[in-house]
C-alpha cells in the first residue's frame, strides 16, 4: 500500500427512511480525503450514510444511548503489517437527523453533512470534545478543514458547530 488516505463511501439507505435527503455520496468521499490528507493520516477510512432507526441501533448498541443520533465515528486501533492497509475505522452519517437539525445547528444542510463528515474524522483520527480544550481545539480544526476544502473560502455568516 503506498502511504496515503483512501476512503470507501457508500449510501446505505432505504427508499422508506420519509425524512431522507439526497446525498452525493462521492463529494463527501472527496471531503473525507480532504481531511485525511490534510492531516497526515495514511490508510482506510469508511464512510456510510444510514436511516435514523440503523444509526439508532448502533447508537444504543455502541455508545449506551437511546435514539438516533447525527455522526458515529468507530475508530480501529489495529496495528498494521508491512504491505496490509491500515483501517483507520469508520464514520456512520444519518442524513435525516441532519435535516431535522441544520438550520439551529451548522444553517444549510450542505453545511450540515459537511461539518459532520469532517467532525467524525477527527473523532477517528483523536480528536475528542469531552474537555473543554479539546472541545476548542476540535473545532478549531473542523473550521480550518471546512473553509480549506469545503468553502474554500470563510465560512457563511450563519453556520455555527454547536447546537443552539
Amino acid at each position: 500500500m503506498s502511504d496515503a488516505a483512501a476512503v470507501v463511501a457508500a449510501d446505505e439507505r432505504t427508499a422508506g427512511d420519509s425524512d431522507d435527503v439526497g446525498v452525493d455520496v462521492e463529494r463527501w468521499r472527496q471531503l473525507a480525503l480532504a481531511a485525511l490528507t490534510a492531516e497526515g493520516s495514511v490508510g482506510e477510512l469508511t464512510l456510510t450514510f444510514v436511516d435514523r432507526n440503523d444509526i439508532a441501533e448502533l447508537n444504543s448498541r455502541y455508545m449506551g444511548k437511546e435514539g438516533a443520533t447525527d455522526v458515529l465515528s468507530f475508530p480501529m486501533e489495529d496495528e498494521h503489517e508491512q504491505g496490509v492497509p491500515i483501517l483507520l475505522g469508520d464514520v456512520v452519517i444519518s442524513p435525516a437527523v441532519a435535516l431535522e437539525q441544520h438550520s439551529e445547528h451548522a444553517g444549510t444542510i450542505d453545511d450540515e453533512l459537511a461539518l459532520l463528515v469532517v467532525h467524525g474524522v477527527l473523532h477517528v483520527l483523536g480528536h475528542d470534545h469531552a474537555e473543554a480544550a479539546e472541545a476548542a481545539a476540535m473545532r478549531k480544526r473542523e473550521l480550518e478543514l471546512l473553509v480549506a476544502h469545503h468553502w474554500n473560502g470563510p465560512p457563511p455568516s450563519a453556520f455555527r458547530q454547536t447546537h443552539d
